[in-house]
């Protein structure tokens, strides 16, 4: 588990305590299950829940000496327990209990991460509302294309954070099932009864049928969700690493008082955290490789998928909430340049207005080869020469044998631009 980037409500999730206390409920309610059906003493039973109880510190010893984790657990509940102990895990496999505790685990840390997602949503939403007007330039290939504006930027990424949500919202679901059906998932010891006793306690639901284990391929499917989710927090994150470059600094990470950018550069100001983003999102991408070799397993369970998922699930959960809330960090405190915007716009002499160039000269009945041919003329000598695009087309004399100066005059406005920004908002709710 990676602990530098726990935060405290993910780390109590992944505690050793809170597994323990989980496999604990687990128990007694599989034993509350038998008492319904009569096959453990209601004396006996309210002296189990009066007593069970563990130490984490005597677990370990415990287990030192057997080599199993649930064996040892075990054999300290009934150390405090007494001869009642021997009602516990009626008819139960290991992974009864370990299966459906992770669940629970794994549907808490699916909680947060959706509430970090609605966080974030709720920013970009502001964010692009406050900006919505602020005009900057698109860019493909990483060269300049046509004017967009920032707001419509924070959209595109507000609108991806909601499918997130949503994706999230199934992974969520996905996990949530527990199973109580023993060793190889017949009840051959168990009644279904208990499975579906103990589940619904726990609001979960159980698995309609399972080996020895809940299939993994649930597992895979919510640390897949997981990888996008950061690839998507990647994808955000590179962005604004690129728009903070020196040449570009359109946008920056806030840079606080006392802070340095570099050991042996004092004018340095890096988008460490961004960078940070990127780097951990490609832990959260590679787990998803082990999630999906932890599906196939021998016959009924093998137990080659165990000791990768314990590090593998939490450490996921772990990374992506902590990039969500550094992201969202970075957001609120984004520095913004708008005036750097407008110099980066016009950077290129206007050489963006060649699409409504073109356009206008089909209209005006040249085919699409011959117009392309004119205004590409046009944008190559503006980018040799550094020469204004309009400059040009305006002295092009073939231009001026199509189009007359209200037409040309019409081209060359950005308001054009933005003309359906509004509408774009209103389809993505904002």
């Amino acid at each position: 588990m990676i602990s530098r980037y726990t935060r405290p409500q993910m780390a109590r999730i992944w505690s050793e305590e809170e597994k323990l206390s989980n496999w604990l409920k687990i128990e007694m309610l599989v034993c509350e299950a038998w008492a319904k059906l009569g096959k453990i003493p209601q004396e006996s039973l309210k002296r189990i829940k009066e007593r069970a109880r563990f130490d984490l510190k005597r677990i370990r010893e415990i287990e030192e000496k057997v080599r199993h984790d649930v064996v040892a657990f075990l054999t300290n509940v009934a150390e405090y327990v007494g001869p009642e102990a021997r009602y516990i895990h009626l008819g139960l496999t290991s992974s009864d209990i370990l299966d459906t505790g992770l669940a629970l685990q794994m549907r808490e840390a699916a909680d947060i991460i959706i509430q970090d997602l609605e966080d974030l949503a709720e920013t970009l939403k502001r964010k692009a509302r406050e900006h919505k007007g602020t005009l900057m330039m698109g860019r493909t290939h990483g060269v300049h294309a046509e004017p967009i504006t920032l707001g419509l930027k924070f959209a595109l990424w507000y609108e991806e954070t909601k499918r997130n949500l949503e994706r999230m919202k199934l992974a969520r679901e996905e996990i949530a099932y527990g199973k109580i059906s023993g060793a190889v998932g017949t009840y051959a010891h168990l009644e279904p009864f208990v499975e579906e006793y103990v589940c619904e306690k726990l609001g979960l639901r159980p698995c309609k049928i399972s080996s020895q284990i809940v299939q993994r391929d649930r597992h895979a499917f919510y640390l897949s969700i997981l990888a996008i989710i950061a690839s998507s927090l990647n994808k955000f994150a590179l962005e604004i690493r690129g728009l903070q470059r020196t040449e570009i600094r359109e946008v920056e990470e806030e840079f606080t008082r006392g802070q340095k950018g570099s050991s042996a550069m004092p004018h340095k100001r890096n988008p460490i955290i961004c960078e940070r983003i990127c780097g951990l999102a490609r832990l959260a991408r590679s787990n998803v490789q082990a999630a999906l070799e932890n599906i196939p397993l021998w016959g009924e369970r093998d137990i080659s998928h165990s000791s990768v998922e314990r590090v593998i699930i939490p450490d996921s959960t772990i990374l992506v909430d902590y990039i969500l809330n550094k992201f969202n960090h970075v957001l609120k405190n984004l520095l913004i340049y708008p005036d750097n915007m407008r110099k980066n716009l016009e950077r290129t002499g206007g050489m963006f207005f060649s699409q409504g160039l073109l356009l206008e000269l089909v209209r005006k009945g040249l085919s699409r080869e011959k117009a392309y041919e004119i205004v590409q003329r046009n944008a190559m000598r503006c980018w040799k020469e550094g020469e204004n695009f309009e400059k040009l087309v305006r002295e092009d004399e073939e231009v001026k044998r199509y189009l007359d100066e209200e037409e040309l005059r019409s081209i060359f406005e950005l308001h054009h631009y933005l003309r359906n920004v509004d509408e774009i908002f209103k389809k993505v709710g904002i």
